[in-house]
């Protein structure tokens, strides 16, 4: 047995949450003990993202800040931006293991060759994206309540901003039965919520002719999990078939996270999106058919919403086209980024380049925005009775849960509400 002590850092989505709690019940199972980040450690494992140049950045920090805190520490990288960039990460002091894509799974079995090693310098371990055909398992765990379980890796929509097929590859999978599996494992850890996260997660099915529907269906089936979230879908995956199902009475909660990255159809053009501003606000208008009552209208589904401003070209005409839209189908929430300019991509070498200063204005627009549409979708629930799942989490001595509808509950702490899903009166 080990005597080691390993610090996990991560950095991005939740999918890289997901994959990162994997890799350490995996160092946990040889014997380590998992220190918080910023102690002294034997190990910091590093998992990153890559999706704008200031993702790059932060994952170049926290090698730099860690080392510092522990320097005697190997540090170990992996993530989206160990795959695109492997030879600058090796190259910063420190780092002694860099896992790509391909690798991320037999991280631990690099580690403990690199402790037993006396060579220094990073040791890369990639290869080209389009050789990966594995997926690497995942599912969180750490909260009592809830689990983030991947179903899905890859993305074959190459938009034309976009690193992530780069980093990731093609769209893959694992077969229902093995996802069926992971979902029954965190049911018999007293699980009671499960987040389906991916890529692309709605292209489920490209490695073993399976359907996004049949995965959905089979979930469903799964005791003791009470309730499922899908983290992301691209609007024209999120089918009528599957809303209709959703509707007759499954354990899938009415909050969905959708990507529209711009409301203006030039714009959508030139990023190489599969759908058009009016077919998006559509798809917004059949969920709230299917899954609200005339008398529910904007106040029960939850609608997070991906939005890019400042692509090449955007003039001020085109964000107000995005920004009009945004009110016309009311979300609750918006996830604001500013276009970043990304090496290898298609839109890198496109003309009409924009400041920073002209899309740090349009996000804090967007972001103003943003703070009203969910002062008012959280105003418009007030009063209404609400299953919230509490977690295990106490601060101040609060405790917190989401309702069905992803709106964020507060109450004095309880231990006996961990893990339960109460009534309560928002």
């Amino acid at each position: 047995m080990s005597d080691k002590k390993v610090a996990f850092v991560t950095l991005g989505c939740k999918l890289n949450f997901s994959e990162t709690s994997t890799l350490a019940r995996e160092f946990v199972s040889r014997g380590y003990k998992v220190v918080r980040a910023g102690e002294k450690a034997d190990v910091y494992v590093i998992n990153t993202c890559s999706v704008t140049e200031t993702a790059d950045k932060k994952g170049r920090n926290a090698i730099r800040k860690f080392h510092k805190a522990s320097p005697e520490a190997i540090i170990a990288v992996t993530g989206c931006y160990a795959q695109l960039k492997a030879e600058e990460i090796a190259a910063i002091e420190g780092v002694a293991v860099v896992a790509g894509a391909r690798d991320k799974g037999r991280l631990c079995d690099l580690v403990e060759e690199a402790l037993q090693s006396s060579a220094t310098g990073g040791r890369i371990y990639n290869c080209p994206i389009d050789d990966v055909e594995n997926i690497f398992p995942a599912c969180s765990s750490g909260e009592r309540t809830r689990t983030f379980l991947k179903v899905q890796d890859g993305c074959d929509y190459r938009c034309s901003y976009c690193t992530v097929p780069l980093a990731r590859g093609h769209s893959r999978n694992l077969p229902i039965a093995d996802i069926v599996a992971q979902a029954s494992r965190a049911a018999s850890e007293g699980m009671k919520e499960i987040v389906i996260t991916g890529v692309n997660t709605g292209d489920f099915g490209k490695t073993t002719g399976e359907s996004f529907l049949d995965l959905l269906k089979a979930l469903d089936e799964v005791e003791g999990i009470e309730r499922y979230r899908i983290s992301s879908i691209e609007p024209n995956l999120l089918t009528e078939d599957i809303l209709r199902w959703i509707a007759t009475g499954t354990k899938f909660l009415p909050h969905f996270h959708i990507p529209i990255q711009s409301g203006c159809d030039k714009t959508l053009k030139a990023m190489h999106r599969r759908y058009t501003s009016p077919m998006f606000e559509e798809k917004i208008a059949l969920v709230r058919d299917i899954l609200e009552t005339p008398e529910e209208r904007f106040t029960k589904v939850f609608f997070g919403i991906d939005v890019i401003v400042g692509f090449p070209g955007e003039s001020e005409e085109d964000f107000q086209a995005t920004y009009s839209l945004l009110e016309r189908v009311r979300p609750a929430f918006l996830h604001v980024f500013p276009y970043s300019r990304r090496a290898g991509t298609e839109a890198a070498a496109l003309p009409g380049q924009l400041t920073a200063a002209v899309k740090a204005d349009r996000v804090a627009r967007l972001e103003a925005l943003c703070e009203r549409l969910h002062n008012e979708f959280c105003e418009a629930n007030r009063g209404r009775m609400a299953e919230v799942l509490f977690e295990s989490k106490e601060k101040g001595g609060m405790m917190s849960g989401y309702t069905e509808n992803y709106i964020r509950v507060e109450r004095p702490y309880d231990p006996a509400l961990i893990g339960r899903i109460a009534e309560v009166r928002l």
